[in-house]
């Protein structure tokens, strides 16, 4: 693979974490409130599976590009770990993705 295909592969990769990190906070930190303080649990109906899909293709991309050995297996772990915590794919990409 080329040099350029990928950095495309990368800029996928950082779009995928950018937009599961913002799904986990809409879910955490609107949808969720509006659930328990507002009643309004359409928002976590909406908003919930919207995540799901993204975190789960942020988990494929990671490991597509671990498997092709463009990660290293630090970075994947890290990145893996990090899916799990609110801002830490947002840490992940400025930081390892680079």
């Amino acid at each position: 693979m080329n040099k350029n295909n990928t950095k495309t592969d990368f800029t996928i990769l950082r779009w995928a974490a950018l937009l599961e990190g913002s799904s986990l906070l809409l879910l955490l930190f609107v949808a969720m409130p509006l659930k328990y303080y507002a009643g309004m649990a359409e928002a976590v109906r909406i908003i919930g599976p919207l995540h799901g899909v993204l975190f789960l293709s942020f988990i494929v991309l990671l490991f597509l590009h671990a498997v092709k050995r463009e990660l290293g297996i630090i970075n994947t772990l890290l990145g893996f770990a990090a899916s799990f915590i609110p801002f830490g794919t947002f840490v992940f990409k400025a930081k390892a993705l680079a």
